[in-house]
């Protein structure tokens, strides 16, 4: 077992610190602090040990986004993960195929989210074997079929039966499960991020196409042409914060 090994890159020393120190109390182990655009485009041109790159965008010589274009496909590069205190760039460092997109002042809370994310929020084993696809039995006539985890936009309960929404050929539609709640899925999948936006709805935020605000502070979000959800009032905050907003 090894701690997610990352690089971090900061012009402001403070929050360069503040960030390392936030990665190695969520037990990572931080392999290069960089200071500056031209100095991570030099790190990077050779074959890095780190699993992510945590990238400031506003940087001096070079930004974040520019480092990103000047590597180009650059086969041996770390996943990143930008990291601004300016909202207007979160479009672009998603276009750039960025892992996450994180708002300063980073908080201990947001930094464990996108560990999670990415699948590495602990120690993990070396050269493990990918994890074989999340799939789960759904009725079909009388027999079953097994519909993969990433093809279904959320769950919902009703009259204590859970059903799956999934598109299949294009369209959105519902599948019955053999679960009764929606705390038997969430033990089915527990590190798969799903998040209960509703007592009856449980949602995989990848499936998020976008997010309208309601009044009341609520939100809608559309996971499929024509099917959107709506966030409680609650949860809204969570939602936004999870998409950058």
């Amino acid at each position: 077992m090894r701690p997610l090994r990352v690089a971090l890159t900061d012009d402001e020393p403070l929050a360069r610190a503040r960030l390392a120190r936030l990665l190695r109390e969520a037990g990572c182990e931080v392999k290069a602090e960089l200071v500056d655009g031209p100095s991570v485009i030099a790190w990077l041109r050779d074959p890095q040990d780190v699993d992510v790159l945590f990238l400031d965008i506003q940087m001096p010589g070079a930004t974040g986004l520019e480092v990103m274009a000047e590597l180009g496909e650059c086969r041996h590069c770390p996943p990143v993960v930008f990291v601004t205190a300016y909202s207007e760039h979160a479009v672009r460092a998603f276009e750039a195929a960025a892992a996450d997109y994180i708002m300063k002042p980073v908080s201990a809370e947001r930094l464990a989210k996108t560990l999670a994310r990415l699948g590495e929020a602990g120690p993990r084993r070396v050269d493990a074997p990918a994890a074989a696809p999340q799939r789960f039995p759904v009725k079909a006539g009388e027999g079953h079929v097994f519909l993969d985890l990433k093809r279904t936009s959320h769950f919902e309960v009703e009259e204590e039966v859970v059903w799956a929404w999934a598109s299949i050929q294009g369209a959105p539609s519902r599948h019955r499960t053999a679960w009764t709640t929606l705390a038997e899925v969430e033990a089915a999948f527990p590190g798969a991020g799903l998040i209960r936006i509703q007592r009856h709805l449980l949602l995989r935020p990848e499936a998020v196409l976008g997010l309208r605000p309601l009044e009341g502070g609520r939100a809608s979000v559309r996971v499929a042409d024509g099917l959107d959800l709506e966030v409680s009032r609650s949860v809204t905050p969570k939602i936004k914060e999870l998409f950058g907003l």
